[in-house]
């Protein structure tokens, strides 16, 4: 019988938690924003422009950490016109987010369910490769968009190479430990640790659910119209590739 690599609970602690020690750096390594974090945390719905004057930093450098720390999902992100402020475009509004990323611990529990994994598995295998793959994929695409309207609500305008640094944030923070590569005139988000566990490596249709991701968080973080969507080639371990990667 054919041994295949184990990524899932099986795999050594050491690369569990330097997963999770990799999505919490990424977010707090830099003492400005950490500063930032614990500021909105205390004051729910501030500002890029506000944080700026808070901390004496230019508006962009505000909205850099503030984009970092919703990408990891520490922030929420609303649309909110000031009381005062009468008509014309609303501002971003930041507020530490309720969800798994909320609390920069280094818990991965809350990012997988082993039996809901294994069910969906099952499920895919039932499918048959085709269908299974495409709903993989169109489910993956789906839940992309909603991490990308968390984080960026009502506005799309950011290049494809800064999109997909901020999506190897966004992956990271969901378990995979993800890191971005500028390769010439293109841009790969390498993933370095796999949150389906064993299901992927017995049923690697279930990697079409990274493409989907990647393509949802695209679709949204650069403006997209969905009949034109970005091509994504996919490389995956478990399909026997050297690497699980996004390419765009």
């Amino acid at each position: 019988m054919q041994s295949t690599p184990d990524f899932g609970a099986s795999a050594p602690a050491d690369r569990r938690f330097s997963a999770a020690v990799a999505a919490v750096t990424s977010a707090f390594g830099d003492p400005t924003r950490r500063e930032i974090y614990l500021h909105v945390r205390s004051h729910p719905g501030a500002t890029a422009s506000e944080l700026a004057a808070e901390f004496s930093v230019h508006p962009n450098v505000a909205r850099h950490h503030l984009d970092r720390l919703a990408a990891g999902g520490y922030l929420e992100v609303s649309l909110e016109r000031s009381p005062t402020a009468g008509a014309g475009r609303p501002s971003k509004r930041y507020r530490a987010s309720d969800g798994p990323g909320g609390d920069p611990t280094l818990d991965f529990a809350n990012h997988r369910d082993g039996l809901i994994v294994a069910l969906l598995a099952e499920a895919l295998e039932l499918l048959g490769p085709v269908e299974a793959e495409r709903m993989a994929e169109r489910i993956g695409e789906n839940y992309g968009r909603v991490l990308a309207d968390r984080m960026e609500p009502g506005e799309g305008q950011r290049s494809v190479r800064a999109a997909m640094h901020t999506i190897a944030d966004a992956l990271t923070a969901h378990g995979f430990a993800a890191h971005a590569e500028d390769r010439g005139e293109s841009t790969a988000v390498v993933a370095e640790h796999c949150p389906f566990g064993e299901a992927a490596t017995q049923h690697p249709v279930i990697c079409a659910v990274d493409r989907g991701l990647v393509r949802g968080l695209l679709a949204v973080l650069c403006g997209e119209e969905a009949d034109a969507p970005i091509p994504v080639v996919l490389s995956s371990r478990a399909r026997g590739d050297d690497a699980c990667a996004a390419l765009v």
